[in-house]
């Protein structure tokens, strides 16, 4: 893909030696050492100033070349097309501006009378020819091969800066607020209403850091909810590093207070460490358990990845002797886990981790991993509501997948 991007754009548009070759050539080989470098770094523990320094321009370099990339593969269909336009206007002969003589008629010239008479002469006419055109000085216009492809590249660049930008305004402008009600059959009159802020995949890292989580707080709090559920993947990094980043936490205000489970980044990132830090922030883990509030059960279970840790989800534990005629919410990072929660008689899954694909055409890719992408579908007897999160995993870029804070209000078929 590098490069494919490299050659359409610095090769094709450039002088073999010239200085702007040089400079687009260096660019590409500077962006993919830090796009790796950007990935490695969090994995292989380097120290936490030079994974910032590297997930900007790395992460950055990421999306813009995936986008660069479908835009050039676009440009190739329009690239045979402006050749032909400008091979037939090249062909096409242009009239030749024409001259007419300028005729200056003389004056007739008297008769003579007599011996000194003479015969009248032959008028002669007098003609201007048109001045020969000047030799052209100007040096000759690019070939149509040249201009065709800096046309393309220029198209192409413009439109992947722009998508980046806007997607990446997406995320650092803070999710927006969406209002979903879910009827429960179990529910009782008395929990008619009872309204659960969702959030989730927040991803604290190198990039997104405590003012993104205070703009989250802040949004959360403003809707005043009865119930805050932190559904996973809330870092990518350690507590030392991003300790700090997570305390505006300890800020969330609910009636019935906040619920953490974790995601398949927290064992990325040292979940056990997390577990305890969320703990001391004021939200309870719900670790493969669950607590009776007012008319319904809320279970949390961990993710599939705390699998290779022995500490994977554990559903009998969490919602094996549990009264099967009160209404049950379960709170679990991944959709995929909706089989289990529906063999379990859960009656609503609250899910994140998807991001609803973060940023065409990665939607596509999520889609046929999960069995929801974002939003809510009924499985059996069970429903899902997946949120496509507050955050962004590696390109802080967001397009076609807006990030969102949902309030789910629970409704009584009783009410």
């Amino acid at each position: 893909m590098q490069y494919y991007g490299w050659r359409r754009v610095v090769r094709d548009t450039t002088a073999r030696r010239g200085i702007a070759r040089r400079i687009g050539t260096a660019l590409y080989i500077a962006g993919p050492v830090l796009m790796v470098g950007a990935f490695v770094s969090g994995r292989a523990g380097a120290p936490f100033w030079l994974q910032q320094v590297l997930a900007w321009p790395g992460y950055l370099w990421m999306a813009v070349s995936i986008y660069l990339t479908l835009a050039l593969v676009a440009g190739e269909f329009v690239r045979p097309v402006l050749r032909r336009v400008l091979e037939r206007r090249a062909a096409t002969p242009e009239p030749e501006p024409t001259v007419a003589a300028a005729t200056v008629e003389p004056e007739p010239e008297p008769v003579l009378i007599g011996a000194d008479a003479k015969p009248p002469t032959v008028p002669e006419r007098a003609t201007t020819e048109p001045a020969a055109p000047e030799p052209c000085t100007e040096p000759a216009d690019p070939s149509r091969r040249l201009f065709v492809s800096r046309v393309v590249a220029g198209a192409a660049a413009a439109a992947a800066l722009g998508t980046v930008g806007y997607g990446a305004h997406n995320v650092l402008s803070g999710p927006r607020v969406k209002n979903v009600t879910v009827p429960l059959a179990k529910l009782p009159r008395s929990a008619h209403g009872f309204r659960i802020a969702v959030v989730s995949d927040i991803h604290l890292g190198p990039i997104l850091g405590r003012a993104h989580t205070q703009r989250i707080v802040d949004t959360i709090n403003s809707t005043q909810p009865d119930l805050i559920a932190v559904v996973g993947d809330l870092v990518d990094g350690s507590v030392e590093n991003l300790g700090p980043a997570a305390e505006p936490l300890a800020q969330l205000r609910a009636r019935h207070g906040s619920y953490f489970v974790t995601g398949n980044h927290e064992y990325f990132s040292g979940a056990e460490q997390w577990v305890d830090h969320v703990r001391e922030l004021g939200l309870r883990p719900l670790e493969n358990a669950r607590v009776e509030i007012g008319g319904f059960d809320l279970a949390g279970v961990n993710d599939i990845a705390g699998e290779n840790f022995d500490q994977g989800p554990d559903y009998d534990l969490a919602l094996g002797d549990r009264d099967r005629a009160r209404a049950s919410v379960l709170l679990a990072h991944q959709p995929v886990m909706i089989h289990d929660a529906v063999r379990h008689g859960v009656d609503l899954q609250l899910s994140g981790h998807t991001h609803g694909g973060q940023f065409w055409p990665g939607n596509i890719i999520a889609d046929l991993a999960n069995p929801t992408l974002a939003g809510l579908e009924r499985y059996g007897d069970t429903q899902l509501y997946v949120t496509r999160g507050a955050g962004a995993w590696g390109p802080p870029v967001r397009v076609g997948a807006p990030s969102d804070i949902t309030v789910v209000t629970l409704a009584s078929r009783q009410a």
